[in-house]
């Protein structure tokens, strides 16, 4: 070896065997760490590319650009971000030669330094897999049901059953035909079927499945078999690494029961401790933070010196953690981006460097391997799904969950490379298995999203709206709460809604809370579970649950109220609001506006998270849905309806009528209309029905109810009407869908900011309507044909 082309004083071949060859080297020291630059005058030791450092920077500014490269053409085609770590391996390693660039690639990655760049950025997959144990909801086996259990335990201990028979019974003819390699099927089956916690979630997360009930399912399924398959692993590395010293090996396993018992049970107490004497609504101190950290790389070290990986310290101790805000999400804020984002995808990239796809592979070998990781898989995805049915699951869904609990990822990048380094497996196999996780990743996540469409979850469900509800049934509503500033104005409008004893409102409130710091989502059942899973969450809920006991008190046997919480991603809260709605079989589904106004009329804040997650629940819901724009809290007497026609009118009309049940309540109807109408006859005719009992209200000596009918030519008339009555009013309730060619809305549709408003809504809300009354924009619900 040309000793230029190493970081290396001389680099001398002493042996060679089958499997390995030996060097021997010599490094000069100190080492040249740094160089003189450039045009610096230097000799050879002082130049960038013999100096560690530079060369150091250099590979991962490569690594990084390439993996974006191939990730800008790979994530067309619906492959996760770590398949193209794991390409840039395969280009940067031994195994894709190219040509004129090979020189480079000896120059860029001299022989040692990817084994450095490797161990520097193990840093990065021990940091991850301390969060994976952060993340986890380790209180969620205590819950699971018994067909997580079912799935988890049957879903590992059957295919591993059945591989290990399979392979035994052709033991001999395995020896024959690819001799000491044969060994490493034992691990190859192994491997193929564990499910990681961490990899699963990171694939629902992609999914954006990770709340919905398939999602949780999964998710607890993969926690049980994490946990009893690194329990099993632990306690074998232990006895099979001191097969020939008895004593050795129970001292081993004494040792690994006492740090994986005492860990927990002296640090969680210490933690909470941590997370009591952090004021609420303020950061966890930063000394706590930087002692845990410390924490973690000495539990590696420990963990190392009994035996066992160097990465269960750091899982054990993350574990400890409790999830969630105030010191889980810290830590994830701290480490996520240093270790989950800069040094492991590094670490990725270098460990699929080892892949050798120039080797003198046999035939045999190949097929004998490839047939041994498909037998696995199909075994386990054939179980999972068998076991699924037996469950009661329906035939899509348990396909679903075979193939969520058979995708592979980051984890068994790392335990493959860990394997190798350790020589469990040969090279021909290790470089089967890595090639193995990409070709499963792919197929996995393709066949879900083929399968799995989110967009079709509510559509073919009854209508659910307030217009086609029967005169003796509950009104059953579901309202969003974010922030504390929802509260009194969803309230207001729930008592709007006239709740008595013969007209009865049944109101599931959701407080929503983003998740950080945690992989599970938690979705909590005051009524049924009095005690929060964490005192931290109770805080953030216990004026929400608070308020609506004192309206349910105030409305004896005319309100029924369940409040809920529930930590979820943002961008899946969505589907926590219209499953529970369907679950609940809701008419109406109250959303707080992403604007919030200060009390003089100006923009206090806004939350584009909350409209995205608007936009989506409108998208699907499975019932009827309001955006409230609240602009003051205070009882409503002044109600009005902006009528132009068409559903989502006549189900805004449909609600204001039974606000006017209270005598308190005067409702103003403005019907605007148009000149040269545009409508269906069937639309004509639906709208002049409902508006036919507002104009016999109108003459009713019991309600307060006034009609006024107003012709308009264009938009800009209907924008002076509405300017005109903006102090009129403190409640306007308006639908949100029109026809494009509505006369009454023509040249207002340009100026239209946020289309989740509807035209009309929009302009209601904008800052320039210069008033103080609250708006409601009802988009009516139909059922799918």
């Amino acid at each position: 070896m040309n000793p230029k082309d190493t970081l290396f004083e001389s680099v001398t071949q002493i042996n060679k065997t089958i499997n390995d060859i030996f060097y021997e080297v010599c490094l000069a020291l100190p080492p040249n760490v740094d160089s003189d630059g450039i045009w610096g005058a230097h000799v050879l030791a002082g130049s960038p590319m013999r100096s560690s450092f530079p060369v150091f920077e250099l590979q991962i500014a490569v690594i990084f650009i390439i993996t974006q490269l191939c990730h800008f053409l790979l994530k067309r085609l619906g492959l996760p971000l770590f398949i193209s770590q794991m390409m840039v391996g395969i280009i940067l390693g031994p195994s894709l030669p190219m040509g004129p660039l090979t020189k480079f690639k000896q120059i860029l990655f001299p022989y040692g330094s990817p084994d450095t760049l490797a161990t520097i950025t193990s840093l990065g997959f021990s940091i991850f897999i301390f969060l994976n144990g952060v993340q986890m909801d380790f209180t969620i086996i205590t819950r699971t049901g018994r067909k997580a259990w079912l799935i988890a335990l049957i879903g590992l201990i059957a295919p591993l059953a059945i591989c290990f028979s399979t392979v035994k019974h052709f033991t001999n003819e395995l020896n024959d035909a690819i001799g000491r390699q044969s060994m490493d099927l034992h691990v190859v089956y192994i491997t193929q079927t564990t499910s990681s916690f961490a990899v699963i979630s990171s694939l629902l997360i992609d999914l954006k499945m990770l709340n919905t009930e398939l999602g949780r399912l999964a998710l607890s399924s993969a926690l049980l078999s994490e946990i009893v398959s690194v329990t099993v692993k632990s306690v074998g590395t232990s006895v099979v690494g001191n097969l020939h010293n008895k004593k050795m090996a129970m001292v081993m396993l004494v040792s690994l029961f006492t740090f994986a018992v005492t860990l927990p049970v002296m640090l969680r107490p210490l933690m909470f401790w941590i997370i009591k004497n952090t004021p609420e609504g303020r950061p966890v101190r930063t000394i706590y933070i930087y002692i845990i950290i410390v924490l973690m790389l000495c539990s590696g070290a420990v963990s190392r010196s009994i035996g066992q990986s160097i990465f269960l310290g750091p899982f054990i101790l993350g574990l400890a953690v409790p999830g969630g805000p105030p010191l889980g999400s810290a830590l994830v804020d701290k480490l996520e981006l240093f270790g989950t984002w800069f040094l492991l995808p590094i670490f990725i990239t270098t460990c699929m460097m080892k892949v050798d796809l120039s080797l003198d592979y046999t035939r045999k070998s190949v097929m004998i391997i490839g047939a041994v990781i498909i037998l696995a898989h199909l075994v386990k995805v054939l179980v999972c799904w068998l076991t699924a049915i037996c469950c009661r699951m329906p035939i899509k869904d348990a396909s679903l969950i075979a193939l969520i609990l058979n995708f592979k990822g980051v984890v068994d990048v790392g335990l493959f490379a860990s394997l190798h380094d350790k020589k469990l497996v040969h090279s021909e196999t290790f470089s089967l298995l890595m090639l193995s996780i990409m070709v499963t990743a792919g197929i996995v996540q393709s066949a879900i999203r083929f399968f799995n469409d989110p967009s079709r979850k509510y559509a073919s469900y009854q209508t659910r709206n307030i217009m086609n509800l029967k005169h003796n049934m509950d009104l059953r509503i579901v309202a969003c709460i974010h922030k504390q500033c929802h509260i009194n104005p969803t309230i207001d409008l729930l008592e709007l809604c006239s709740p008595m004893e013969e007209s009865h409102i049944t109101v599931d409130a959701l407080h929503l809370i983003e998740l950080v710091g945690r992989s599970s989502p938690v979705f909590i059942t005051h009524g049924l579970q009095k005690k929060v899973a964490s005192s931290t969450h109770h805080s953030f809920s216990e004026n929400v649950i608070l308020a609506f006991d004192l309206f349910e008190h105030d409305y004896p046997r005319a309100v029924s109220v369940n409040t809920y919480t529930v930590l979820s991603p943002v961008t899946l809260m969505h589907e926590d609001i219209c499953h529970l709605a369907l679950d609940k079989l809701a008419s109406f589904i109250i959303l707080p506006f992403h604007r919030r106004w200060s009390i003089d009329g100006q923009i206090e804040c806004e939350d584009k998270k909350i409209r995205s997650m608007n936009c989506m629940v409108l998208e699907r819901a499975p019932c009827s849905v309001g955006i409230l724009v609240s602009r003051s809290c205070h009882p409503i007497t002044k109600l009005a309806v902006i009528f132009l026609g068409g559903k989502d009118d006549r189900e805004a009309l449909w609600l204001a009528k039974r606000a006017t049940r209270d005598p308190m309540v005067n409702l103003v109807v403005y019907h605007l209309v148009a000149e040269d109408e545009t409508r269906t006859i069937h639309e004509a005719m639906l709208d002049n029905a409902v508006l036919r009992e507002v104009k016999l209200a109108e003459h009713s000596s019991f309600q307060s109810v006034t009609y006024v009918e107003i012709t308009v030519q264009d938009g800009p008339k209907t924008a002076s009407i509405l300017h005109a009555m903006a102090d009129k009013h403190d409640f306007f309730i308006v639908g949100r869908r029109h026809e494009i060619n509505t006369p009454q809305i023509s040249g207002l549709v340009d100026w239209n900011v946020f289309p989740e408003m509807g035209v009309i809504g929009d302009f209601l809300a904008s800052p320039d309507f210069e008033s103080k009354a609250s708006v409601l924009v009802v988009q009516q619900h139909e059922a799918s044909k």
